[in-house]
């Protein structure tokens, strides 16, 4: 196989691994399965069970420490990806299209969320009440 093919599926099933992890592993699943149907449309609900299946996988590993399990889930996703790439060489465009919607997925799902902050405070008087959700900096009288 072409070395650009193979590096396609490689980053292609690292991505789908580590998105297996996040709360976007459906969207995984689907894109996936969409691949299958193309080419496999018999085998498209076994692929995505089998994608559950390695969710599954993953993240009792991640749970046990156990970083070699999803090494092995990559592999086993880049073959086959590499093979159903093999049967229809036109999905190489239809991959790299998926890979980039599953990129940004993924950046999505590591982007941290806002945390809400919910702060009251009273003063009386000639107090003065400084709030901050993080760093604050306060100079008085210089």
């Amino acid at each position: 196989m072409d070395p650009e093919l193979t590096a396609l599926t490689s980053t292609a099933a690292a991505t789908v691994v580590k998105l297996l992890t996040t709360a976007a592993w459906e969207r995984a699943t689907g894109a996936v399965g969409g691949l299958w149907r193309r080419v496999h449309p018999e085998r498209a609900q076994t692929v995505q069970a089998e994608l559950a299946d390695s969710r599954a996988e993953v993240l009792a590993a991640r749970q046990a420490g156990d970083e070699q399990v999803e090494q092995a889930l990559v592999g086993e996703w880049q073959g086959r990806l590499r093979r159903l790439v093999a049967a229809d060489p036109w999905l190489a465009d239809e991959l790299r299209r998926v890979v980039a919607e599953l990129r940004a997925a993924l950046a999505d799902a590591d982007t941290p969320q806002g945390t809400t902050i919910t702060m009251q405070a009273t003063a009386f008087g000639a107090s003065r009440v400084n709030q901050a959700g993080r760093d604050l900096h306060v100079t008085i009288g210089e």
